[in-house]
């Protein structure tokens, strides 16, 4: 397993790069400066097209680069159900939400909610959009304590033979408003409803948060953040006394067998992209790992035990003891995640870019997005090592308001906390994956709408939003949308 020992290094290494973080501070620069049009330093790739989240870190070696196309190759593969002719994609299920990686992270950006009609009404099924469930109590190294019917996901989609968990309903409820020079705005409040259940009622203490799958560009880049880094933000913006106070989530990471920050998910509830790229497998399509050796049947769905069994008695005959993927294959999947691109910025130094960014920081947005960082040394990635990254945010937990929350904690997330998250590829959403809708359920129809939604400790930059005249608006959204 030298692979995975690698991998494993980047994190020890991103928790122990004091270096860097002791010499960064708050930027307060709102003019263009030097090396911000390459957010992911030498690792960033120059396209802007549709296929601008999908490219390997720049300074990958070519010997570097196969082993970014192998994982590719698992990341866009559909799974099927066990048996199959070929035992290197069967494992599919019994209960899932997609069947690759890629259906949900279409062109390695990111999911949408359904497309509804006329009334607001979901007219499909959701498919870059989940459900998490839970109930109260003290999830331990879980972070949860799921459903006990359900699991800690729903999933819409089963095997032949196998029921699904349910079916979902998104609707939307439109909220107005103005600004404050009297242009209306409107908003889309979204309301979950679930058909069908397979196997009977929800817990009624179930508590309930959707989530889109982000774009998954950078994330290694991410890991590599010093831990020192994050917690010097954190402390900074305590002593700072400014309404603004972010805090690290700790999480218990299946590769280190450790307590962690937080850097992954919306709640910042995964600390490692090897556990959240093999809990995606597992949660998402129902494929087994050695981080993640079990399906999440629960003991009311028989069917799907029952699945699991004739599955074991296959694989027996076969002579093959075996998860649904292989080490070797996972952590091929693993370094595609970690080493995709971050793309270019656009027109940085555009005179109304410009104006966008001083009024982002006259907004304080940049309090909690902030800018820029230095990743730590890394033995396993160098390419990924010592780069001037621009991600615009700060990994760690804020308080969002009420509009916002879903009162689910999640380790030692709270009901109404989220993860800052980055802002880089933001602008290339609408090219790659057609859509720009935003935040962690996809409510906002864009940039501007998204800054509505704030509140909690961004309540005071969202009133300046409401505070800005039309031209102001505008250099601020194609500020965000230059990142």
């Amino acid at each position: 397993m030298k692979s995975r020992r690698l991998l494993l290094g980047l994190g020890v290494l991103a928790a122990t790069g004091i270096a860097f973080a002791a010499v960064q501070s708050a930027r307060p620069t709102i003019g263009y400066e030097p090396g911000e049009e390459r957010p992911g330093g030498a690792t960033t790739t120059p396209d802007h097209g549709r296929n601008a989240f999908s490219y390997p870190a720049a300074n990958l070696s070519m010997d570097r680069q196969t082993a970014f196309f192998i994982g590719n190759s698992f990341f866009k593969k559909s799974w099927v159900g066990a048996p199959a002719s070929t035992s290197g994609r069967d494992g599919l299920g019994p209960h899932f939400i997609s069947r690759a990686c890629a259906g949900c992270h279409v062109l390695d950006g990111r999911g949408a909610p359904p497309a509804v009609d006329a009334n607001g009404v979901s007219t499909e099924q959701a498919v870059g959009l989940l459900l998490r469930l839970s109930i109260p109590g003290d999830g331990g190294k879980d972070g949860v304590v799921p459903e006990p019917t359900y699991g800690s996901q729903l999933n819409n989609q089963a095997l032949p033979g196998i029921r699904p968990e349910a079916l979902i309903t998104v609707s939307y409820t439109e909220v107005t408003g103005r600004f404050a020079d009297g242009t209306p705005y409107s908003l889309r409040q979204p309301t979950y409803t679930l058909s069908e259940p397979g196997y009977g009622p929800l817990h009624p203490q179930t508590l309930i948060s959707p989530r889109i799958a982000p774009q998954v560009i950078g994330l290694g880049l991410l890991e590599a953040i010093p831990e020192a880094r994050l917690l010097e933000i954190a402390a900074r913006q305590a002593a700072d006394q400014a309404g603004i106070s972010g805090r690290p989530n700790r999480v218990w990471d299946a590769v280190r067998q450790d307590w962690v920050v937080g850097r992954f998910g919306w709640k910042a509830n995964v600390g490692s992209v090897a556990h959240q790229t093999a809990a995606a497998f597992n949660g998402d399509i129902g494929i087994t790992s050695s981080l993640f050796p079990h399906e999440e049947c629960t003991t009311a769905q028989q069917d799907c035990r029952a699945r699991l069994q004739q599955e074991a008695a296959w694989r027996s005959e076969r002579g093959e003891h075996r998860t649904d993927i292989d080490d070797r294959s996972l952590d091929r999947s693993i370094y595609y995640t970690t080493t995709l691109a971050v793309p270019a910025r656009r027109a940085p130094a555009d005179p109304q870019v410009l104006e966008g960014k001083r009024i982002f920081h006259q907004a304080q947005c940049a309090s909690c997005h902030v800018p820029n960082h230095v990743t730590g040394d890394s033995d396993a990635f160098p390419e990924l090592a010592g780069q001037s990254i621009w991600p615009y945010t700060d990994l760690l937990l804020h308080d969002m308001g009420e509009a916002l929350a879903d009162h689910r904690p999640d380790f030692a997330a709270d009901g109404r906390e989220w993860r800052t998250p980055p802002l880089w590829g933001v602008g290339l959403i609408q090219t790659v994956n057609g859509h720009q809708t935003l935040m962690h359920d996809g409510r906002a129809r864009g940039v501007l709408e998204a800054i509505l939604w704030h509140g909690g400790e961004a309540e005071a930059a969202r009133q300046h939003v409401l505070g800005l005249n039309a031209a102001e608006r505008d250099a601020l959204v194609r500020f965000v949308e230059s990142l």
